[in-house]
């Protein structure tokens, strides 16, 4: 270790050193065991091939049984919500915890997003890359890095104790989240004792920037369906019948451009928005951070974070229809749309749906017949950060980043956390993340900032040692606890 090393951890519990030390000594292994897993295209999605996401759940198996500190791992699958088929294999590994120590679970996915044309990225996706401070690959952000921060946690932990520390830790890593996550209730009753818990970490949020952490306080929640709109029985010449006969994509267009009003806002009825003060976040950032182009404007009103936190959003995300190639001069029988509802915190995806269907059936044009079905929903979440759990996370953070943590929302949703909240209504969860603003999750050219990461890595391990320091009656006995 280096003079400057030592001058940084000579101040700190000698537990807190033991981990601060086996993170730096590990990161270049945790990094080889991420590049392997992004390797393996494991996308959940039911168009591609399953195989992978199996070989993907064996390889963080593999990472599991490695620690030496789990009384059981394996790969367990459950019926999806239907109650059908069964969901993708998820991995699962837990310890009993000792001597009065609390029991965290810590969560992350194995499954990732397609990866789109391959021509917009500019190293293969499933190739691991680095280029300057960051790694490139599908998944080398969201979320096979919040696996590899698990692991690399417990590293450091068993590297500061041995095996036989006394927290108890239960580990789920999903393999359909990137599709809906459809066993994931199921699975949560099939496996409840294996995963009971009193502080709960998903790693599958972000920061705040390259130079400081977040915990995730508010997540919006979705709904997601398809519609389809019907005005024909079958394909007629756009020429003999055009102008009398509507088809169903000027039906389709109507309805679409009637979700938002002319400045970009939202417009559906009953739709609510949550008010709640957020921090400066100017419209140069959002441009940077986003791309968006210098003559095109943001829509909706208030504040940046207040549209992206707290308030609804819909977006169009596919449509079933001709290509321009593929165009032909007739009127369309039929088209549909997949659309994405996000909704504010404190609203239910129950109600959102009901106002959605409503609307959507009040601006239907020409009688069209409209159908709304494949549905998803996910309810909203708001973080109870009046809990010991908050704290001693937030603590961590700052020892790591080496300043304090921002409370933040985020635009995005995370369903299955209502899940949770049903089955272990007495544990704490804490949304954290190894992304930062320019990661591009779910986009060409994701990447995984190696200087966040290592922090957040740091962060975790060092919650996961004052976890370990607190004894039964609930009071942390590590350094700043």
């Amino acid at each position: 270790m280096s003079n400057e090393h030592d001058a940084a951890v000579s101040d700190v519990d000698p537990g807190q050193a033991a981990v601060r030390r086996a993170v730096d000594d590990g990161f270049t292994a945790t990094i080889a065991d991420l590049t392997d897993l992004v390797r393996i295209p494991s996308v959940s999605w039911p168009a591609f091939d399953q195989s992978h996401v199996h070989r993907s759940a064996e390889a963080v198996a593999d990472l599991m049984r490695g620690l030496g500190v789990f009384d059981d791992v394996s790969i367990r699958q459950a019926p999806v919500a239907d109650g059908g088929e069964l969901g993708n294999p998820a991995v699962l590994a837990s310890r009993a915890a000792r001597n009065g120590a609390p029991t965290v679970l810590l969560y992350a996915h194995h499954d990732v997003q397609p990866p789109g044309d391959a021509d917009d990225w500019d190293s293969p996706p499933y190739e691991p890359t680095l280029r300057g401070d960051r790694l490139y690959g599908r998944g080398a952000a969201d979320d096979k890095a919040g696996i590899l921060a698990h692991v690399a946690s417990i590293r450091a932990l068993v590297e500061a104790h041995g095996a036989e520390f006394d927290l108890g830790i239960a580990v789920f890593i999903e393999g359909e989240e990137e599709a809906g996550s459809l066993s994931f209730a199921n699975f949560l009753d099939e496996n409840r004792d294996a995963l009971a818990s009193d502080v709960i970490v998903v790693a599958d949020s972000g920061n705040w920037d390259t130079e400081t952490p977040a915990i995730t306080v508010a997540l919006r929640g979705n709904v997601a369906f398809r519609l389809t709109v019907r005005t024909l029985d079958h394909a007629v010449h756009s020429g003999m019948f055009g102008g009398a006969v509507p088809d169903a994509m000027l039906a389709m267009v109507r309805i679409l451009a009637s979700l938002h009003t002319e400045d970009g806002s939202v417009a559906i009825d009953g739709l609510t928005s949550r008010e709640a003060p957020t921090p400066e976040y100017p419209e140069s950032q959002l441009r940077a951070e986003t791309g968006l182009l210098d003559q095109v404007s943001p829509i909706g009103t208030g504040t940046i974070l207040s549209r992206i936190w707290d308030k609804p959003a819909v977006t169009v995300t596919g449509m079933d229809l001709p290509s321009v190639g593929n165009a032909s001069n007739t009127l369309l029988p039929s088209v549909a749309a997949r659309v994405s509802v996000r909704i504010a915190p404190g609203q239910t995806a129950t109600d959102a749906l009901a106002a959605i269907d409503t609307h959507i059936r009040a601006n239907t044009p020409f009688g069209a017949v409209v159908e709304i079905d494949k549905v998803e929903k996910g309810d909203p979440f708001l973080v109870d950060t009046s809990g010991w759990a908050v704290a001693e996370a937030t603590a961590a953070m700052e020892d790591a980043w080496g300043r304090p943590a921002v409370e933040m929302g985020v635009g995005g949703s995370i369903p299955f956390i209502a899940d949770l909240v049903r089955v272990f209504p007495e544990a704490q969860i804490l949304v954290t993340g190894v992304e930062d603003p320019d990661s591009r999750a779910h986009s060409p050219n994701e990447s995984l900032h190696l200087g966040v990461y290592k922090k957040s890595v740091l962060a975790e391990a060092l919650l996961l040692e004052r976890l370990n320091a607190r004894g039964a009656d609930g009071r942390s006995s590590s350094a700043a606890g």
